[in-house]
Parts: structure tokens; sequence; C-alpha cells
């Protein structure tokens, strides 16, 4: 499950259901079968049903039950191709791209994509140290000119943290006010940072305002049109907002602000995992980790497809 390997591979290792499920059984359970309900290894396969028994607490189960591919109607086949592909994507795929490549409906396309995307979630995250940029950015909506007043109509926000050379982060924000920027400040940026690079927007003096002993907050003048100062500047980060933003343009076309931020974990995930030579096996392990998303609560409130 080497990242070197590419579709056709993929194809010809998983191109069945049963070879699949034997490989969700090696991962899932790599030192042998054992009974969700009571940890026993005391296990009985049934091939004909491809489910298990336990000979302890006589419990029945598959290798999906409570996994992300529980309940699911398509073959295992088509969720091991997706991932694949989404995996390989660097700037994403939509549904209907999906829905064409293998010939699926577009509902069953979109709750698919979404049902990966949501095992993307990156858990367990440490603080980013080191020489961190932090901006923030719009994306969809119409942009209107009156005057010298630019106007973001409709438009979202995303605010991004970038650590050079490590990790990024994105988040849907409501309002890029210094509240909410000192908030993201403080869950993701480790107070003993080496420096913090941000534009001169002004609600950033004060979000950044614990880091800024021993010069821990750097700015870059660009309402002047000074871009880049020696080590100050935040092309790190802008240059992660052209990937989401070619995404969202170029891939997903369209979507809505209910979900932006599922959009912005998959894209944080592939890119913090770009040089993980076994990312599409760590992907099928996070699918067989997370819970099954249903569709009613993805839809929830919002029937809104992207």
């Amino acid at each position: 499950m080497k990242s070197s390997e590419n579709l056709i591979s993929i194809i010809q290792r998983y191109g069945t259901d049963e070879r699949c499920r034997e490989s969700l059984v090696h991962l899932r359970w790599p030192s042998g079968i054992i009974c969700p309900k009571c940890s026993s290894k005391k296990i009985s396969r049934v091939y004909e049903r491809g489910t298990f028994d336990c000979d302890n607490c006589r419990y029945q189960f598959s290798v999906t039950a409570g996994t992300m591919f529980h309940d699911s109607h398509l073959p295992l086949t088509i969720w091991f191709y997706v991932t694949f592909v989404m995996c390989e994507s660097r700037k994403g795929v939509s549904a209907n791209q999906i829905k064409r490549m293998f010939g699926i409906s577009y509902k069953t396309a979109w709750y698919l994509c979404h049902r990966i995307r949501a095992a993307m979630v990156e858990t367990d995250r440490s603080k980013l140290g080191g020489k961190v940029e932090m901006d923030e950015t719009f994306v969809g909506g119409v942009n209107r000119h009156k005057g010298k007043e630019h106007r973001w109509d409709n438009k979202e926000i995303v605010i991004g943290i970038r650590q050079r050379g490590g990790d990024l982060r994105f988040f849907h924000g409501e309002d890029v006010k210094s509240g909410t920027l000192e908030k993201y400040i403080r869950e993701n940026i480790s107070d003993d940072v080496d420096v913090l690079f941000t534009d001169d927007y002004k609600p950033y003096r004060s979000a950044a305002g614990h880091l800024r002993k021993d010069g821990r907050h750097e700015t870059i003048r660009h309402s002047l049109r000074i871009y880049v100062k020696g080590d100050i500047h935040t092309n790190t980060i802008e240059s992660a907002f052209s990937l989401l933003k070619r995404g969202i343009i170029g891939s997903w076309h369209r979507l809505s602000a209910k979900h932006l931020q599922a959009y912005c974990n998959e894209m944080c995930f592939r890119f913090n995992n770009r040089k993980n030579p076994y990312l599409f096996r760590d992907t099928i392990l996070k699918l067989i980790a997370s819970p099954n998303l249903e569709y009613k609560d993805l839809t929830a409130k919002v029937q809104d497809a992207a």
C-alpha cells in the first residue's frame, strides 16, 4: 500500500470484495481477530456470509461493523478505489468526477466522498512551534468593487496556520476579530513558539499579545505593499491558500458553507501527509477506526450538496 502504487496496481491488488475484506481483517486485527463485544480471541469464521462468530459470547459480527464501512451497500472495491483517488488528488476530486469514473449516482458519490473526508480529520494534534505563519482569506461568494471599497458578498472566512517545514491547519472562521484569532492561536500555536509571522492586520496585534515577549510576533506590512523583509513574510501560508482555492475553483467548483470545514480538513490531511509513503493504507486504517457517518446526520438542517 505504498504511494508508489497507482490506480491500476490498486485495482489489480484489490479487484474483488473478498480481497478488500481480507485486507481489512489484517489491518483491523493484525494480531488476530478479536470480538468487539467481549474481546475474546476464540472466533469462528463463517466464510459463506463473510462474518465471524464469537465462541465465548456468541456475538456475530463482520470486519466492517462499527467502522465507516458499516451498513454500506457499495462494494468494498469502490470504497478502496475512491479512497485511493482522493488520497492522490492533490487539489481534491469532485463527487461529479467520482460519479463519472465509477458509474454510481451523484448522491452516492457525494455521500461516499464525505464519509472518506470525515475519516481524514486529524485528531490529537500537537501545537505548532518553530517558525509559524498565520493569515486569513475569503472563499466563495462574489467580489464587488465600489470605488476604492472592496466588499466580500456571501464569502466565507478561512483562517490558516502553517509551520514552516511542518503542518498546515485551516479553520472555517465566523469572523476575523481579535478574540477569534486569539482562540486559534492559543489552541494551535505553542506559547514558546520561536516566532509567529502575520501581516499588519490590526487584530493580530492583540490576538498574539501573549507571544510578543522576545519578539515572538513579527508582522509584514502588506498595507504598504511590502511582502518580504528578510525572513519576515506570509508567503508559505498564502501558497497553501492558493492550493485550497484551486481545489474549490478547479475541482469541487461549488461547496456549501456548512461543509467547508470538511473540505479544509481533507486538504490539510492530504498536505500534511504528502511525504507519507503509506497514505492510502493509513487512510483505510482511519476509515476502520471511524464510526459510520449517517446520511441523515450529514444532511441535517441544510440539504446543501457540495
